[in-house]
């Protein structure tokens, strides 16, 4: 691998991990363009090494509100806190259910298919366009949202569905105040992709061999520190509802992959 393409890599997974555009649909189409022949064993760990770094910009971001909710757990109340942390332990189930039960299905989806990540990032747009036009409110995640937003997680692991816009948008339409949403959103995805490293590093699938190290932490750097400016921005967008640029942004690039797919 070389080093500017980690580097180019890096800094997709580093944006389009906060911005409502699909990390994962970006990085099919980045290797694509970049005629990516990684190995699989390598590309796997490349791709746990991107969304570590992504998990600590999010940490690091919100490190407040990550050290009160700690903090508010070891009272052993029913306090806010704990029922923050019980919120993201519900989102978590329907992507966890996936992650189990469906993962050889989920990823036959990741073969460079970029036809249907262009199809994806359509409906990523539309989500975005009336999340975009809802009313602005005060209201918090319940419980019940917690789950309904859990499955616009999971149906986001498909490449082209944007995470953070589908979970965002669904926050938003079920009448969820635009910057809890966001905060909701980039926090219940850290246990998940701690937790999916944890798996791969424990269950064998990763491989350190020793070889590319400089690129992957390359890589690493450049997908932490646009993490960092990608996340702090996207607060701030959403306070402004900017959905609608993201929706033309995704309905544009869906429109192009789908046009490549059929070209190439």
């Amino acid at each position: 691998m070389e080093i500017i393409d980690a580097i180019i890599l890096g800094i997709i997974q580093g944006l389009t991990e906060f911005l409502p555009v699909s990390s994962s649909g970006h990085l099919e189409l980045g290797k694509a363009i970049l005629g990516d022949n990684s190995v699989p064993e390598e590309s796997l760990l490349f791709t746990v090494i991107l969304h570590f770094a992504t998990a600590l910009s999010t940490l690091v971001v919100f490190r407040k509100d990550v050290w009160e909710i700690l903090s508010g757990l070891f009272q052993l109340k029913w306090n806010e806190e704990t029922q923050f942390s019980l919120k993201i332990i519900i989102s978590m189930i329907p992507a966890v259910f996936v992650g189990l039960f469906f993962e050889e299905q989920l990823e036959s989806f990741f073969g460079g298919n970029v036809r249907f990540v262009g199809s994806m990032l359509l409906i990523t747009a539309v989500l975005l366009y009336f999340a975009d036009k809802a009313k602005d409110t005060d209201k918090k995640v319940n419980f019940k949202n917690a789950f309904l937003v859990g499955i616009s997680q999971a149906i986001a692991m498909l490449p082209g569905i944007s995470r953070s816009g589908a979970t965002i948008s669904t926050s938003v339409l079920l009448g969820v105040d635009k910057t809890k949403a966001a905060r909701f959103s980039f926090l219940m995805v850290v246990p998940l992709i701690l937790g999916k490293i944890a798996k791969d590093v424990m269950g064998g699938d990763l491989v350190f061999t020793g070889e590319n190290n400089v690129a992957m932490g390359a890589g690493f750097i450049a997908a932490f520190i646009a993490g960092l400016a990608a996340c702090t921005w996207m607060i701030k967008l959403v306070k402004k509802s900017k959905l609608s640029y993201f929706a033309i942004y995704c309905f544009m690039v869906g429109l192009v992959a789908i046009a490549y797919g059929y070209l190439a």
